[in-house]
């Protein structure tokens, strides 16, 4: 019988890139820094965690549970029995595995899956990736022992706030910059051509999309190439568009040759991608998203902006401003290396193995 590493690291949440990746970031440094750490993670069959998970080599279980839909009032009706299940099945797993740390992203399947953790007695950490916190972190910071932050603005909203940690948004281990040219060709395309990158999020941005669509042509005709990432929810409304000039893909495991193929990069500014693209120093126009608690999207962009490591456009002015703003900065050889150079300045590189060493050392003493 094969006998249990003194190092279980459990980890919860899912829903969105924003969540999924800075944990699997955290359970690759622990993987790193203790080689025979048992890991597992939580969340959902039908979100973006069930494929990202098992694609980064970590053991996936999932539950049955939702969020709170304000607009889909039959499928709240089965909301509290999905919530009673979810806490049912996390109990189930928790008491199986017996984690000695359990690790929570913020997202709504984390809920269940921390509170069975605290449950069975496991030591809780807390990761925010937003300057405003999400209500699941809000909800399960009194039992948390650690609360990681990549924002310090994040800090008032928890009462707290002894146990916050100014740690940054951990980045995925094996995010690096490629070969630009190779890259670019890897999505056949001209590498003689600018590549401009729409980036949506894993979801993708339906401003953005059809923004874009409104732009595309204009943007053909000036020599620039698109390389976009709509989202699988849009896939199939938007890779009809794909040509020699005009690459769609719904969602890309490999980031690091995306991010290596782009001239510039059109995105929102969700914390994960600030942090990858301050990380890899690269130039980017902001698109903060309008559907977002405290309007934290545009807070976290003009921090950058205001800093001129980014440039910005309001969602409202998104149509209007699209191509000239490209078609401004695109072939802006010096201003690009000017927000190249100070988004990098935003870069809290350390983070994933910052709150891997805290995760290490809380399973040491439980």
């Amino acid at each position: 019988m094969k006998t249990k590493s003194k190092y279980r690291f459990l980890f919860a949440g899912g829903g969105t890139g924003g969540h999924i990746f800075p944990a699997i970031a955290v359970a690759q440094q622990i993987r790193v820094l203790q080689p025979d750490a048992e890991i597992l993670f939580i969340g959902t069959k039908n979100k973006i965690e069930a494929r990202a998970v098992p694609f980064n080599g970590f053991e996936f279980k999932s539950i049955w549970i939702s969020g709170f839909q304000r607009k889909k009032k039959v499928e709240n009706l089965l909301f509290p029995l999905k919530l009673v299940i979810g806490l049912l099945q996390s109990l189930w797993i928790n008491i199986k595995f017996q984690p000695n740390v359990a690790i929570g992203t913020g997202a709504y399947v984390s809920g269940p899956a921390i509170w069975a953790a605290n449950v069975i007695g496991a030591k809780i950490i807390l990761l925010e990736q937003n300057s405003y916190p999400g209500f699941t972190n809000r909800l399960l910071e009194k039992k948390a022992d650690q609360i990681h932050i990549a924002f310090e603005d994040s800090k008032k909203y928890f009462r707290e706030q002894i146990k916050t940690q100014l740690s940054g948004n951990p980045i995925r281990i094996n995010l690096l910059l490629k070969n630009h040219k190779e890259s670019i060709e890897h999505y056949n395309l001209d590498s003689t051509k600018s590549v401009l990158l729409i980036l949506g999020g894993s979801l993708g941005a339906r401003s953005i999309n059809k923004a874009l669509l409104q732009n595309v042509q204009k943007l053909i005709e000036a020599d620039i190439q698109v390389l976009w990432q709509c989202g699988k929810l849009y896939y199939d409304e938007y890779k009809h568009l794909e040509s020699d000039s005009v690459k769609v893909i719904p969602f890309a495991d490999d980031m690091s040759t995306l991010y290596s193929a782009a001239d510039l990069i059109l995105a929102r500014s969700g914390a994960t991608t600030i942090a990858e693209v301050a990380f890899l120093g690269l130039p980017v126009i902001f698109v903060p998203s309008t559907n977002v608690a405290e309007n934290h999207q545009f807070i976290n962009a003009k921090s950058i902006v205001d800093k001129d490591g980014a440039e910005l456009i309001e969602d409202k002015d998104l149509n209007s401003l699209l191509y000239e703003k490209v078609k401004e900065l695109i072939d802006n050889k010096s201003k690009k290396e000017l927000l190249s150079k100070n988004i990098k300045l935003f870069s809290k590189p350390d983070a994933a193995k910052i709150i891997a060493k805290e995760a290490i050392k809380l399973s040491e003493i439980v």
